[in-house]
This record gives C-alpha cells, structure tokens and sequence, in this order.
C-alpha cells in the first residue's frame, strides 16, 4: 500500500519482464490472470493480457460468483463492471470448465514454501482444489519470500513458483 503509482508501474513491468524471461508462452495456451484492486495497490497485470492477446493466447479472468470463483474467458472487446469487492471482472459468466496452463494469482505474501497469504476468503485456495486442471500456480509479487508462513491450514494450496521484479522462485524443485 506504501508503494507510489510510478512504483506500482516500475514494478509491475519488472514482473512482467521475469515472467517473460521464465515461461515460453505459446499460442492458443490458456492463462488466467487476476485484474488487479487498484486501491490496494495490485501488479498491473495489463502488461500481461496485452502480451498474451498479442501472442495469440486465450486469456481468462476470475469471477466470483455466488460465493466460488470461476474463470471467465475475455477478448479484446470483452466488457467489464465492478463486483461489491471492487473488482474489476467481465460480465460474461461462462466458466471456462477448462485446463488452464497458468493461473498468475495476487498475494499478500509468499514464504519459500510456496505457502501464499491472500485477503483471507480463501477463493484462490478453492480454485485451485477445484476440478479445473490447472498445470502452473504462479504468485506475482512486489516482494521477495523471507520468513514463513506458520499457519498453514489443511485447505491452502501451494503455489508452484513465486515471480517477484528480480526473480523467479520455483517451489516444485525441492
């Protein structure tokens, strides 16, 4: 939340860069990302949906809907509105019910663990433990991990790797 608006951008794109230098993204891959809560000072993820259109790849977005969060597919022409949580999200509500190759998920903080800490719903957690296949869980983060997480709940989920404006961290290399 201390982070200025230049910071937030700075930053944003340096995630974006890491995130570029990491994964071979191929066309007609599928990639869910989050549409960041401007108030809380969130990663610009628009460097990434721009990349992906460019790159040709289907790209889908959360939506909560009725107290679980789904993946909604979204087009360059896709129209928007704002939840009650002050989300951005598409006003489409067809589930993708798909595969994703990656799901880049917001965080408050990740340890080396992979063990991420959210708002506190849990809906990350339940997507993820839900049916949906999902090959890559990946946290886009300002901040490196340091100390870790102590209470770690039988229902939170793991993050396969952790991508931060100098690194790339992989929790499925043990």
């Amino acid at each position: 939340m201390a982070l200025s608006q230049d910071e937030v951008s700075f930053l944003s794109k340096k995630i974006f860069e890491q995130f570029v230098l990491q994964f071979n993204i191929i066309e007609n891959q599928k990639v869910n990302v989050f549409l960041p809560i401007k108030k809380f000072n969130e990663i610009n993820t628009q460097f990434f949906i721009d990349y992906f259109f460019d790159k040709k790849v289907r790209v889908f977005v959360p939506k909560i809907q009725s107290e679980k969060m789904i993946s909604v597919e979204i087009f360059p022409d896709s129209e928007f509105e704002i939840n009650n949580w002050g989300i951005k999200e598409p006003i489409s509500n067809i589930d993708a019910n798909d595969e994703l190759d990656y799901v880049l998920a917001p965080l408050l903080y990740c340890d080396r663990f992979g063990n991420r800490i959210g708002y506190g719903k849990g809906f990350y957690d339940s997507f993820f433990m839900s049916d949906l296949k999902i090959h890559n869980k990946i946290g886009l983060n300002f901040f490196s991990p340091n100390e870790a997480i102590i209470d770690v709940f039988g229902k939170d989920v793991a993050l396969d790797g952790l991508i931060t404006p100098s690194e790339f961290v992989n929790f499925t290399i043990k």
